[in-house]
């Protein structure tokens, strides 16, 4: 397994989790973390993750772009060309894979998920969050605007008015109020948020991983199709669940009464 500098991966049980490492610093994010974060799904799935946590190491999840580099092009914030080229070689290649993941993706928020990292949170499937956990998206303080897919993600997920309530406001949202908005999955005390997220992800990991990676490419996807174009992407998905090992097995199982041991194939 490779030995990150930023971050740290574990893979147990078909069960991928990334440690966002930085923890002096709140797990700000500097553009080397989200490269290190691309190149760590790409080795949990060659090893045979069904399913990926991320979570960040000590009091946060992430406290966003690293803002101490500098106006450079390594600290992904200053001018705006250096941050264009940060977002455009770094935060969004990171953001667009875990987009195109073919497992499902959790994340597990303790503490501040705030800008970049904010949007990499709520780019899970399923968003659980401790009770000390809050959403962020301060970039208006600073006379920038949300990235990391926010602007396309907030509207969809909350809808406009309270979208515009994070971006342009640019309050906390408590853990609460995110359940209650219905931004995230859920809310549990802290001590128990990572047996709660694991426990999840090892549920996903041994379900019919090959079908719920194409749900969530269709839930994606499907946001911006009419109805007749989502309904023909839909049966598309479902010829290719349909003709998988998994709905063989499912089959099987299912005329046996018996439990289900899924592939992903």
């Amino acid at each position: 397994m490779t030995d990150y500098e930023t971050i740290k991966l574990d893979v147990a049980d078909t069960v991928a989790t990334i440690t966002l490492n930085r923890p002096e610093r709140l797990n700000a994010m500097p553009p080397a973390m989200a490269d290190e974060i691309s190149a760590a799904l790409d080795e949990a799935l060659e090893g045979g993750a069904r399913a990926i946590l991320m979570t960040g190491e000590g009091r946060a999840f992430c406290s966003g772009a690293d803002l101490a580099g500098g106006r450079d092009r390594t600290s992904g914030v200053g001018g705006g060309d250096a941050a264009k080229i940060s977002l455009d070689e770094h935060y969004h290649p990171m953001m667009k894979k875990i987009a195109d993941l073919p497992v499902p993706f959790i994340t597990a928020v303790n503490g501040p998920a705030a800008g970049v990292g904010c949007s990499a949170a709520l780019a899970g499937d399923f968003v659980i969050a401790g009770r000390s956990g809050y959403f962020l998206q301060a970039f208006v303080n600073i006379g920038l605007i949300p990235d990391g897919g926010a602007t396309w993600m907030l509207p969809r997920q909350i809808g406009k008015a309270r979208a515009f309530e994070m971006m342009m406001l640019g309050e906390k949202i408590p853990a609460a109020q995110a359940l209650d908005w219905g931004l995230i999955y859920k809310v549990v005390d802290d001590e128990k948020l990572m047996d709660e997220a694991l426990a999840l992800a090892k549920r996903l990991a041994e379900g019919p991983t090959f079908a719920l990676g194409k749900m969530r490419k269709l839930a994606r996807d499907n946001m911006d199709l009419g109805y007749h174009d989502a309904l023909d992407a839909e049966a598309n998905a479902q010829r290719e669940a349909g003709n998988s090992q998994d709905a063989v097995i499912g089959a099987v199982a299912f005329l046996k009464r018996e439990k289900a041991q899924f592939t992903g194939k």
